[in-house]
């Protein structure tokens, strides 16, 4: 073979960071000798792998269809580097999680996941929906945790759990002394709702879609938490998981209304590049959520102490 493992290296990281001036901050080279690198790479084979738009670099057709190869190459070639030095663990993970489950399910899975593999290293980052498909798209992350749904054709999709998002009030509200609320009675109220392109967003939306009534938005939040505030101090409804609510429905700070008329169910899912080699380590951490989950209907039915 006439490339090294040092030039697929380099190759791999000016793909992610689009610039030869981070790919080699990122490697711990000088800017020149990343160049260099990748030069004498593409020499070799008398090809091109990257358009060039003055200092960024684009992958083209070839780079795009190289670039997952390349990844499992180095993949591979760090497993084989840790064996052969007799180091345990499953070495770095990189997993993204959208805000839900992120929230309420990841930290746990990863705080799990690292007292029993206390030799490898994980980075969890959290978004929404949108963001992590598009950074599994990208090859910046492992493995996703994703609660909308995702039809990129790069990306394989597997369900994990069932989970239902509930329309909830204060105690206070005009609804919550009803515990239930007919579409025309929520057609009348103002809404607290996450962001577009969020799993939640999207759920919500597509529950409405069949009924041909806008929603009166009165604020977008990006986050669960801060929905539960808003709706606390009585700015409107909301409609996030049941998951993200139960401890707020235990104190009674927030109240469920029961909405018979729609369908607010959706799963949570796995999703992973379909050209990204499956290492150790991911089937180990999607073994773990499999267990927090097993036995149960619905992501609000975990049984787990210290979940709230």
């Amino acid at each position: 073979m006439r490339y090294s493992l040092r030039q697929i290296g380099v190759f791999v990281a000016v793909a992610r960071h689009e610039s030869v001036s981070r790919a080699a901050a990122e490697l711990s080279l000088s800017q020149s000798a990343t160049s260099m690198a990748l030069a004498e790479f593409e020499r070799q084979y008398d090809t091109q792998l990257f358009d060039r738009f003055g200092k960024t670099l684009r992958l083209n057709e070839l780079g795009q269809t190289l670039l997952p190869q390349a990844i499992e190459l180095i993949e591979r070639a760090v497993a084989i580097e840790s064996m052969l030095e007799g180091r345990a663990g499953y070495g770095k993970l990189t997993i993204g999680a959208t805000l839900t489950i992120g929230n309420y399910l990841a930290t746990l899975i990863v705080a799990d996941f690292l007292k029993r593999h206390p030799e490898s290293t994980l980075h969890l980052t959290v978004h929404n929906t949108m963001t992590i498909t598009e950074q599994l798209a990208r090859h910046e992350l492992d493995l996703g945790l994703i609660e909308g749904s995702c039809h990129h054709p790069e990306l394989v999709v597997e369900p994990w759990v069932e989970d239902e998002l509930v329309v909830f009030a204060a105690p206070g509200h005009a609804l919550a002394s009803k515990r239930s609320a007919t579409l025309a009675e929520l057609a009348e109220e103002s809404w607290i709702v996450r962001e577009t392109g969020s799993g939640t967003r999207e759920t919500l939306d597509r529950a409405l879609r069949h009924h041909h009534w806008p929603l009166k938005v009165r604020l977008e939040l990006e986050h669960t938490e801060a929905i539960k505030r808003a709706v606390e101090f009585g700015l409107g409804i909301g409609c996030i998981s049941r998951l993200a609510l139960r401890e707020a429905f235990r104190r009674g700070s927030l109240v469920a209304i029961e909405t018979p008329e729609l369908d607010l169910r959706r799963h949570f899912h796995f999703v992973w590049h379909r050209r990204k080699f499956q290492t150790a380590g991911m089937r180990e951490f999607v073994g773990l959520c499999r267990a927090m989950t097993a036995g149960i209907a619905r992501s609000d039915q975990i049984e787990w102490s210290f979940i709230p």
